[in-house]
């Protein structure tokens, strides 16, 4: 049989299996181990059954994805997220959509110190909406604000997501951090600007509060040192060269360890918790990667993603065009699919495509990162607004996704800017390859 339908077919072997309700990461397994068997026989196929995931657990890069689930597990657990938020309240909650923004900016910056989009939603769900709600804030525009600034979990360094994408594609993963700088910047500036914007076409949705006192500003920044300080040492450990990715996210752990028993907040219960929650999360993803890593190799012997390289070269298909019709998918895929399954059951395909056009491998990565976080939030069927009700029943589904529209066009906005203008992205992460070399 032609290896072309033999791939076709594991493709849809895999979204059958799915649509069955098998996990995603036993169904690419099955489908790639199959697949494998049909192009080599069956001593090869048990071969890379038994192999492959010994090479993901060696792969030392991974070993830092449970460590920085744990240390946004215990950052949560010991308030961190409650001080960035009245950090960013005291300066700006005064201002007409001031706590919209607040929550904004803590959003942005616990997606430093915890790297999960669902995490950070929720966890500013319990902080922030009962603040907004109480201070006369439309139901639309709280939810709204808490959905989008979830999303950055994901795009702000460091990303568990991200340092999966390095791994499966052997890219540089400190690379693909600073790559993420200004986008995560850009998207900061875009989200503020369309605050400003809704409260001015409709100021009752954002009333201003009162002014803080600079005693107690003071206070507030005093109170704040710890999450600074956490996203410090770990970004700047990083940054600075003195980290490798898994020794930061040790120290992290380690940090945050502190600061949660410091603050008298550590018991067996929360230990329990913290601990059950971030090996359930880890056990989801490596089985996700390890059967993904069985299907990329099945992908690879089928010389698929070369094959339509081909295709759309001899097509004369503008490379534009195909990425156009990428992102629109992602999109759908990642209002479908949780974040980590929506990029890895297509990144087989998918990365060899992109990189034969001739883009650039660490630009796809922070696009590619960026859409399907906008897929999490698109109408009618995102997961967060989804986690958002269950949270609060008493907000319609209704509401909150008309909450989120404003911030779907600002989230086209920034995609559109940064695949027009590839430098944005990869700019910082040229500077950063000259001052090491």
């Amino acid at each position: 049989m032609d290896p072309l339908i033999i791939a076709f077919l594991g493709i849809i072997g895999m979204f059958v299996l799915i649509a069955l309700h098998f996990p995603i990461g036993i169904a690419m397994a099955i489908a790639g181990f199959v697949g494998i068997m049909a192009m080599l026989g069956p001593e090869p196929a048990f071969r890379s059954f038994a192999t492959l995931p010994t090479q993901v657990l060696t792969t030392q890069e991974l070993g830092a994805i449970p460590m920085f689930l744990l240390m946004g597990s215990f950052a949560a657990a010991a308030g961190l997220s409650t001080d960035l938020y009245r950090l960013f309240h005291a300066f700006v909650g005064h201002y007409r959509g001031g706590l919209a923004a607040a929550t904004i900016g803590g959003c942005g910056g616990f997606g430093a110190v915890c790297g999960s989009s669902l995490a950070t939603a929720s966890t500013f769900m319990r902080i922030a909406m009962p603040e907004m709600i109480d201070r006369g804030y439309r139901p639309s525009l709280a939810a709204g604000c808490i959905a989008a600034g979830g999303t950055l979990g994901i795009l702000i360094p460091p990303s568990n997501l991200m340092l999966l994408y390095g791994v499966l594609t052997e890219q540089f993963v400190i690379a693909l951090f600073t790559a993420a700088v200004v986008p995560g910047l850009i998207c900061l500036v875009i989200y503020f600007i369309t605050i400003s914007l809704y409260v001015r076409i409709s100021p009752q949705a954002g009333p201003a509060g009162e002014r803080m006192r600079w005693p107690e500003r003071r206070r507030v920044i005093l109170d704040c040192w710890g999450v600074v300080t956490l996203a410090g040492v770990v970004s700047g450990g990083i940054y600075g060269g003195y980290f490798t990715i898994l020794e930061a996210a040790a120290v992290g752990c380690i940090f945050s360890l502190a600061f949660t028993y410091f603050r008298g907040r550590l018991n067996w219960n929360v230990l329990r918790k913290v601990l059950a929650e971030t090996a359930a999360t880890t056990g989801l993803i490596y089985i996700i990667i390890f059967g993904a890593t069985i299907f990329t190799v099945f992908i690879s012997l089928t010389q698929m993603p070369d094959t339509l390289v081909r295709a759309i070269q001899a097509a004369n298909v503008p490379s534009g065009m195909v990425i156009f019709l990428l992102l629109v998918m992602y999109i759908i895929l990642g209002s479908i699919f949780e974040t980590v399954a929506a990029m890895i059951i297509t990144l087989p395909v998918v990365f060899p495509l992109v990189v034969g056009l001739g883009f650039d491998p660490i630009w796809w990565g922070i696009i590619n990162i960026m859409v399907i976080e906008i897929g999490q939030t698109t109408p009618p069927i995102g997961i967060i607004p989804f986690v958002l009700h269950g949270m609060r029943p008493d907000i319609p589904l209704k509401t909150i996704f008309t909450g989120i529209i404003p911030f779907f066009f600002a989230d086209l906005t920034r995609l559109g800017i940064i695949a027009v203008f590839p430098v944005l992205a990869l700019w910082l992460p040229d500077r950063l390859g000259m001052l090491l070399n």
